[in-house]
């Protein structure tokens, strides 16, 4: 699915630019139909009350769900932008970490449609997401 072949370390440099390095982001894994990123519970990835802010569930879903079409089209030709993205926060998170698996469901000429869950430590789903991509011309 993928365009070329990525190494988990290309991608971290990636990730590790802009917001998504902020909240320390990076790729765990590279499956041939999934991306897989974790995001460490941090102070800066909580809410004044402790938990995980659903903002930066959403950060985390739309940065692997962006790279992920990105790794999908010729990078001379194309570029995905986020279109629009939703997500439903199933339950708390106080510590630890979460893992986003990103997967497609969707992959057209005009636009991508991903699949992101959100799962906590423990394996349990905290969030679910859905996002749009546009691919546009360069």
């Amino acid at each position: 699915m993928w365009f070329k072949e990525y190494s988990i370390a290309e991608l971290n440099e990636l990730f590790g630019k802009n917001m998504s390095g902020f909240l320390g982001i990076e790729v765990v894994e590279i499956r041939e139909d999934a991306l897989v990123a974790r995001m460490p519970i941090t102070d800066k990835v909580k809410q004044p009350y402790g938990l995980l802010h659903g903002g930066a569930s959403v950060v985390l879903a739309e940065s692997v769900g962006s790279v992920a079409t990105n790794l999908i089209v010729d990078p001379e030709k194309y570029v995905g932008v986020g279109l629009e993205v939703n997500a439903n926060h199933l339950r708390p998170v106080l510590s630890g970490e979460v893992i986003a698996t990103c997967t497609p469901l969707h992959i057209g000429g005009k636009t991508h449609v991903w699949d992101i869950k959100i799962r906590d430590s423990k394996g349990k789903l905290t969030c679910v997401s859905r996002l749009t991509v546009a691919i546009v011309r360069k």
